[in-house]
């Protein structure tokens, strides 16, 4: 089964919530060079589907890909889809571009990770079969300002209340236990259990 990311920090993180699965997990750089896709969805789900087709018939083989990002409620849900491609060279100019947005709207900036993750099959004579769809969501607020070194993409600045930190500042094994990503892999490492037993 393939892992369609490039990313190094979610393959990470996506590898350690699928330990002890029954399956095989490739990535991409399991196979010949496979130009990325462009990303038009609406939603989290739209792209992960959209993804998940695409490396599909790609690559021949079952594919599980992701989309997430920040949703922000003083922005009316932005970044959204667009955080990976929201203004800013680096995730430093990223989070100087949110605040100078967020700087006219009363705290707390109420925040949630989001992502959704989808499985497919390729089916060259009807076109890919989905086999499995799923959204994981944690829940919390835009930091005054980024802290900690750890963890990847917004991390520094999403703040989880029950932990007092930011997920810029929480282990990798903390991190997993409640996030977006941790809770939707969980889910499709239950799936995939189910359905391949041991």
């Amino acid at each position: 089964m393939l892992i369609a990311t490039t990313n190094a920090g979610k393959i990470r993180e996506i590898r350690h919530a699928l330990t002890g699965t029954p399956a095989e997990f490739l990535t991409l750089g399991d196979f010949p060079p496979i130009p990325e896709p462009d990303e038009t969805g609406r939603t989290f789900a739209d792209n992960a589907l959209l993804k998940a087709n695409y490396y599909a018939q790609s690559s021949g083989v079952d594919t599980v890909a992701e989309d997430s990002g920040l949703v922000i409620d003083a922005l009316g849900g932005r970044p959204g889809v667009e955080s990976a491609r929201y203004p800013g060279a680096t995730y430093p100019d990223k989070f100087a571009n949110l605040y100078k947005e967020l700087a006219g709207h009363p705290r707390p900036w109420t925040a949630r990770y989001v992502c959704a993750v989808a499985c497919v099959s390729p089916a060259p004579a009807g076109g890919p079969v989905v086999l499995f769809t799923v959204e994981g969501r944690v829940e919390g607020e835009i930091a005054p300002a980024p802290r900690g070194s750890l963890g990847f993409g917004y991390d520094p600045i999403f703040f989880y209340p029950p932990y007092g930190m930011t997920l810029g500042e929480t282990s990798d094994e903390a991190k997993l236990a409640i996030s977006h990503r941790g809770a939707a892999f969980r889910q499709f490492a239950a799936w995939v259990r189910a359905r391949r037993p041991d």
